[in-house]
């Protein structure tokens, strides 16, 4: 089994760009494009010729390089057309050239040595009557809460509207950060990978927006943000069943991308997501590298 290490300027994206697109497992989060914006110069493990890879999220700081899950990133780890056993996973670590790395894999790569964090997902290949069926009694009544407050869903806002609404909003990131998802958006936005959608009050100003990522087979729920009159009129509510309206009946999975933080979790509950689990591994506590570790969500 050879597996080689790769620096970024080494990796045929072309290749790489049709395994993350032909594998069982695929995300967009491993697309090169995505990666390229998230995680600037990642490095790659890859098994033979592109039979099996792993992105390599490399950052470095204090002259200290190490691994790091980037921001708006919420799983990698191995992708591959073929099946993706737990030996050839571990393989996979045991060939990671760095010393300190804290990485989620994805839902496919099971390694019970990992840490089980939960996704939450919901399948939309019924028809919105039945998907509504299943919404909890409290997500039932703040939707109608919702719509006592006259207000409406936009589908297909601007990169730029949202981004302006997003920075007014939200204030406690680094410029890094505010970078990356400025990047992040627009070239998303570019590509037809993201769809947004926005909760407008009747004085047509914007009070909550989601940031809709397209994978293969998923739609992901990216980045929510909600100013106070949003979140006292309950839009978010609003804004999910609408996607669930406007998706339902398609061989698609509503990706809520988990949380356990128990308020967030009884929302994406509430629509009648279910938990799929998927896997964390780290080397090194955050403590021994410095706290260089940047965690941003």
């Amino acid at each position: 089994m050879k597996i080689t290490h790769y620096k970024h300027h080494e990796i045929n994206l072309q290749k790489w760009d049709a395994c993350i697109q032909n594998a069982s497992n695929s995300l967009v989060y491993a697309e090169s494009w995505y990666l390229d914006i998230v995680s600037p110069n990642w490095e790659a493990l890859i098994l033979d010729d592109y039979e099996y890879v792993m992105p390599l999220p490399v950052k470095k700081k204090y002259g200290f390089s190490f691994l790091v899950q980037p921001p708006l990133t919420q799983q990698l780890g191995v992708f591959s057309k073929h099946i993706i056993e737990e030996n050839i996973i571990e393989h996979f670590f045991k060939k990671i050239p760095y010393r300190s790395y804290h990485l989620n894999l994805n839902e496919q790569n099971i390694y019970h040595k990992g840490v089980k964090l939960p996704n939450y997902v919901l399948n939309l290949n019924r028809d919105y009557n039945t998907i509504f069926s299943a919404y909890s009694t409290n997500t039932k009544r703040n939707i109608k809460k919702f719509k006592s407050f006259n207000l409406y869903i936009k589908k297909d806002l601007s990169a730029n509207e949202f981004l302006e609404f997003y920075h007014s909003v939200e204030k406690n990131y680094p410029t890094e950060s505010e970078t990356k998802i400025n990047k992040l958006i627009e070239e998303s936005y570019r590509r037809k990978r993201i769809t947004l959608f926005g909760a407008y009050n009747l004085n047509n100003e914007l009070i909550s927006a989601l940031v809709l990522l397209h994978s293969s087979q998923r739609i992901i729920y990216l980045l929510p943000v909600s100013n106070k009159e949003g979140k006292d009129s309950l839009a978010m509510f609003g804004i999910v069943d609408t996607i669930i309206q406007n998706y339902a009946n398609n061989d698609l999975i509503f990706d809520f991308e988990g949380s356990k933080i128990k308020g967030v979790a009884s929302f994406y509950e509430g629509f009648g997501a279910g938990i799929l689990l998927y896997f964390m591994i780290k080397h090194r506590s955050v403590n021994d590298c410095m706290n260089c570790f940047c965690f941003w969500r």
